[in-house]
């Protein structure tokens, strides 16, 4: 069915458009070998490959609603993934083209638009701060242009009625299941791009809210010009009428790839006939083994004429409304980042913010929870020092040891909040949208507020009640102390988080190397009798500095006259002198300190790294 296309206004400048063409394209899965194949150098054993695309060649035009269409597993979202640049192209063979030229894949992911099938939003802001925070990150204009932009988009969405309500998603209550898939697209078309991917768009959808978001689509290419390809697995009736284009896979080759009319011609040419409560494109799915895969190698003649008029047809659309861009011009126009640094900074802190404060589970009760256990520790350990003896030495140094237990454990689940963010973060910044330092840096700013009100809230309660070295300095020398524990492990669990793939595997390692620190720090089992080949992991413990930060704090200084033990009315063992034998020295009161500052920026910038090959994978 082809659809009127009227060129918009937009000051008597014709607008950009462009052509996607895949010519030979195949694809196959990589097999465990192919990953390990460096291990055995030469021995290169010709094995079996399984394509999950094969010589697939297809065009998509500007003006038109491109739908590749067939049965589970016949390679849909493979080949928009392709398309969009999401796997890498070394591993393709084949070509795709930008309006006759190779695509340049960066300028691509930056000029388009790519919409997944899981919606990944995040489900504590509303859909005007989603929509906001997106325009912010890749529009250049200040807030400004992005407030407009904004509500223009909400408009042409039909999104007027949710935008001061939160997406939601899981068990968070929000927005329907449609008008989140519209917040999705809407992410993506903030920049306003020529060319829109997006896979599976009314999955999950009822028919009114699919109808709704693919004649919004419609009504885009119709005044807008842009090219828009999507998969889609079951459509009804009405939704096919939209459609300009079909591509029909089936086991990874291309059955069809034109109009709807044009199918069923090719349906009826097979000896096949359609039932009259059926469409078109659902026959054809079921008969996919029915019709002949047409190749470039084995082309049939009736119907290379016909889709040749179909070309010319859409020539002349372009012709009359839309300027077909050159490869030059892509690379012109390939944006580079809307926003400096320190914006980047400001806005990504800024999003930050609000989803700390408006996530019960990480903001009220980790306060919650530091206040309590300030007190309960507080009431548990109360003037443990009072009486002299090595009992109560040991009481003490159990407090000192339980409360980094405590610190350091608590901070790990904020392991699936990080990985959330991370599938969010892949996102924005494989289309170009900010910088993976800003991101690094803006979450580490936010949370040095928010952990150092954590800390004060433990620190206040336990330090006066379980009656540790009674003097200001002191005291915040202890608070300071629990901030970095805090830091350290934030930065911790942010750089493992960078690196695991699941929450199981992450808690798992996390678990295992946090028991491992506490194992060699030193408290169990001293220096000098921890194994020399082991001897490294105390060092790296992050259990070491703090707890010897405390000894030092409490034991050191003006509380080193203090007794300890006494027997018959005379002081068998001073404070310095207990600090003698654990070796320890005043000058390490910060010296540990500042080891600990580089533990909190060595895994802020491993985790980095660690970023930073994810987003150059996904790129290159």
């Amino acid at each position: 069915m082809e659809l009127p296309v009227t060129t918009p206004d937009s000051g008597g400048k014709k607008k950009g458009s462009y052509t996607i063409e895949t010519k030979n394209l195949s694809y196959a899965l990589p097999s465990l070998y192919d990953e390990l194949s460096w291990i055995f150098c030469c021995k290169n054993p010709k094995r079996p490959q399984k394509f999950i695309i094969k010589d697939v060649n297809c065009e998509a035009r500007p003006g038109e609603i491109t739908a590749i269409a067939g049965p589970s597993g016949a390679g849909k979202t493979t080949l928009l993934e392709i398309l969009a640049g999401k796997i890498s192209p070394t591993k393709v063979t084949g070509e795709v083209l930008v309006n006759g030229h190779p695509v340049n894949a960066k300028c691509f992911r930056r000029l388009s638009g790519y919409v997944t099938q899981e919606d990944a939003l995040f489900p504590l802001l509303t859909v005007e701060e989603t929509l906001m925070y997106s325009a912010l990150l890749r529009l250049q204009g200040g807030k400004k242009e992005a407030a407009n932009r904004v509500g223009v988009l909400i408009k042409e969405l039909g999104l007027e009625q949710v935008a001061g309500a939160r997406v939601g998603g899981g068990s968070n209550r929000g927005i329907s299941g449609g008008e989140r898939r519209r917040v999705s697209i809407g992410v993506e078309l903030v920049h306003d791009p020529a060319v829109i991917l997006i896979d599976e768009p009314t999955s999950g959808l009822d028919s009114a809210s699919a109808l709704h978001v693919i004649s919004l689509l419609q009504v885009m290419v119709a005044h807008q010009g842009k090219t828009i390809v999507l998969t889609i697995h079951q459509p009804g009736f009405r939704i096919i009428e939209l459609f300009d284009r079909l591509v029909l896979l089936s086991n990874g080759g291309v059955l069809h790839n034109g109009s709807l009319e044009y199918l069923e011609e090719r349906i009826k040419f097979s000896g096949l006939q359609i039932p009259p409560h059926i469409n078109v494109l659902e026959f054809a799915i079921d008969v996919t083994g029915s019709i002949v895969i047409h190749t470039s190698e084995t082309p049939n003649v009736h119907f290379h004429i016909k889709d040749h008029g179909e070309k010319k047809e859409g020539l002349r659309k372009d012709d009359e409304g839309f300027t077909i861009s050159n490869h030059n011009d892509m690379v012109e126009k390939c944006p580079s980042y809307a926003n400096s640094y320190v914006e980047e900074i400001s806005i990504l802190g800024g999003r930050f913010c609000k989803n700390i404060f408006r996530t019960k589970q990480l903001f009220a009760t980790r306060i919650i929870q530091a206040l309590v256990a300030g007190f309960i520790l507080g009431s548990i350990f109360m003037n443990a020092d009072n009486n002299l003896g090595q009992v109560a030495l040991q009481t003490r140094l159990g407090f000192f040891a339980f409360s980094l237990t405590f610190l350091l454990s608590t901070m790990t689940e904020g392991l699936p909040i990080f990985l959330q963010e991370r599938t969010i973060f892949m996102r924005e910044t494989s289309r170009g949208a900010y910088r993976v330092s800003s991101y690094v840096v803006a979450n580490t700013i936010v949370f040095l507020p928010f952990l150092l009100m954590v800390g004060l809230l433990y620190t206040v309660p336990v330090y006066w009640l379980v009656g540790l070295r009674g003097s200001m300095d002191g005291f915040l020398y202890f608070a300071m102390v629990v901030w970095m524990v805090l830091l350290m492990s934030n930065s911790f669990t942010a750089c493992f988080s960078a690196l695991v793939p699941t929450f199981i595997m992450g808690t798992s390692i996390i678990a295992g190397l946090m028991g491992s620190f506490f194992l060699f720090s030193g408290y169990f089992l001293s220096k000098e009798k921890i194994p020399s080949y082991w001897i490294f992991m105390h060092y790296l413990s992050l259990f070491k500095y703090p707890f010897e930060c405390f000894l030092i704090n409490e034991y050191g200084g003006k509380g080193g006259k203090r007794c300890l033990e006494s027997e018959r009315g005379e002081c068998k063992l001073f404070a310095i002198d207990f600090l003698k034998q654990q070796d320890l020295k005043e000058s390490l009161k910060w010296t540990n300190l500042a080891v600990m500052l580089s533990f909190i920026l060595g895994y802020r910038v491993l985790c980095y790294l660690i970023l930073w090959c994810r987003c150059y994978r996904t790129r290159n």
